[in-house]
């Protein structure tokens, strides 16, 4: 039993037929510390020195049965020792092999045809019933699990490396292929004409694409179908003017046309093309939708457009809207009114003198001084404001530093429109003021800075308006907390401020002589 042996460990590389001289299958008992060699032919067990002294003593036929009954005892304590012990075989190359040079280790196989392809790596796999093994891989027999494992040879890890992804990795989580799979695959590859496929993906890109001279011709077609803005106008009035259509539809004509005539050129399109006549004469519409949409086009129209400002003044657009304000209308309509009003006469003083001759600070009066104004009333005052402020701004020195001939013309016909003497003298120093007793901050504002402008006509007035005192001192203190608010929430410059030194600059020039 303690019989030391050789522990040799070699690679199978030798064919079948020279497996008996060139091959070994050591057995390790580990728990018992012997090594067996197992060849195919027989099992032999090297005796030790005092084994064999004491051999030499005995006859040759002796030894012939003592070697006979160490054999029998040999394989049956291997067979034995290997279903209990945990130990694997192992194939190894002998010396004798070595020298010999290396060989594929003859494995198994069956026909290519039928066989999976295994993919060793550089651990040891369980090889499955039915599976190849490439050349040159290692083949070993687990005792514990009675199942052969296989793995890379050196040469074969090198291969792999080298020509797997060229990447230095090995791919060992690629799918395998069964036979049927590359049969097809080599099938596909005798069937594909390379010129013809390249013929094919030209012609499929070619059909992806259109001539450069079709591309043209579906371009004047997409011209032709895409409408310009005053194709869009001249459709939109057309339906506006039918007789057939229904007061909806004209409705909705003029809606679409509002937002067409916020640009300049559009707007003064439909001038020129008669459009804005229509629109007018809307304004005698006895629909009140019909007024108010009307009005809602000649807003968006006038506005900062002096061409059209011009037209409509001429046109008789201004008596009609002072009309529609003076007369009772419902509070949309006279909104709108109002605001066509405020465009025509922003920047055009040709439109503010026609407005004062009209008698329109009188209507704008009557509307501020009735009952239930509400938002109308600080529209009047902003527009009041807008037309003391432009002219002041105009007639101030070195506002043009070159003038030319239309600048001159600009100073001439606002210096026709005498607006500030009629404020005074229809009463409109103590209208203003009113807007003071508001809760808005903006209604407040506004009063307060229109208040400034009308002060060289209104300061006696004011001084003896003992009401506008007493309000102003009460906003002093209600806007000085306020300021106070504002600096401890870390706004030094807030809104309440402009205002508490709008209230301080009223109260200052009130004091003056």
């Amino acid at each position: 039993m303690g019989i030391p042996l050789e522990n040799e460990w070699r690679n199978v590389n030798a064919p079948p037929s020279r497996l008996s001289t060139n091959r070994v299958y050591v057995v390790m008992l580990r728990h018992l510390g012997v090594k067996t060699i197992v060849t195919q032919s027989f099992l032999k067990v090297r005796p030790t020195a005092s084994m064999l002294i004491g051999c030499r003593r005995r006859r040759q036929s002796t030894r012939q049965k003592v070697a006979l009954v160490l054999l029998v005892f040999s394989c049956q304590f291997v067979h034995v020792i290997s279903e209990k012990s945990p130990s694997a075989l192992t194939v190894v190359e002998s010396p004798e092999a070595s020298l010999e040079g290396e060989e594929d280790a003859h494995v198994e196989e069956g026909d290519s045809e039928d066989l999976d392809v295994f993919h060793p790596t550089d651990k040891w796999k369980t090889l499955k019933p039915g599976h190849g093994v490439p050349r040159g891989s290692h083949v070993r027999l687990n005792l514990q699990t009675g199942q052969r494992e296989v793995k890379l040879g050196e040469h074969q890890t090198l291969k792999y490396q080298i020509d797997g992804q060229r990447q230095g990795k090995e791919n060992t989580q690629g799918p395998s292929v069964n036979a049927e799979e590359l049969k097809a695959l080599k099938n596909i590859k005798e069937e594909v004409d390379p010129k013809t496929s390249d013929k094919e993906e030209k012609e499929a890109l070619r059909a992806q694409f259109h001539p450069m001279d079709e591309l043209k011709k579906d371009m004047v077609k997409l011209d032709m179908l895409m409408e310009s803005d005053f194709q869009i106008m001249s459709r939109l009035v057309s339906q506006f003017n039918s007789s057939n259509a229904t007061v909806e539809e004209k409705v909705k004509a003029l809606h679409d046309l509002e937002y067409l005539v916020h640009k300049v050129d559009n707007a003064q399109n439909l001038a020129s093309r008669g459009g804005l006549k229509l629109v007018v004469d809307a304004l005698n519409s006895t629909d009140y939708r019909l007024q108010e949409s009307a009005s809602f086009v000649l807003g968006s129209a006038l506005s900062s457009n002096p061409v059209v400002q011009v037209e409509a003044v001429e046109s008789g657009t201004l008596q009609r809207l002072l009309m529609l304000l003076a007369t009772p209308r419902p509070m949309s309509v006279k909104k709108r009114a109002l605001f066509a009003v405020a465009s025509l006469l922003r920047h055009c003083p040709f439109a503010q003198s026609h407005f004062l001759k009209l008698g329109g600070l009188q209507v704008l009066g009557d509307i501020f001084r009735a009952s239930g104004g509400g938002a109308l009333r600080v529209r009047i005052v902003t527009i009041l404001y807008d037309m003391i402020n432009e002219k002041e701004l105009i007639s101030q020195t070195g506002l043009d530093p070159i003038p030319d001939a239309s600048h001159n013309e600009r100073l001439r016909q606002y210096a026709q429109v005498s607006l500030q003497p009629l404020l005074a003298e229809q009463g409109w120093c103590s209208l203003v003021p009113e807007l003071l007793a508001s809760p808005e901050h903006d209604w407040k504002e506004k009063a307060l800075r229109t208040i400034l402008a009308m002060m060289p006509h209104c300061q006696t007035q004011y001084r003896k308006d003992y009401a506008l005192s007493s309000s102003l001192s009460a906003l002093q203190e209600q806007y000085q907390e306020l300021v106070l608010t504002e600096q401890v929430l870390g706004d030094e410059d807030g809104y309440f401020g402009e205002i508490l030194a709008l209230l301080e600059m009223v109260v200052l020039k009130l004091k003056r002589v």
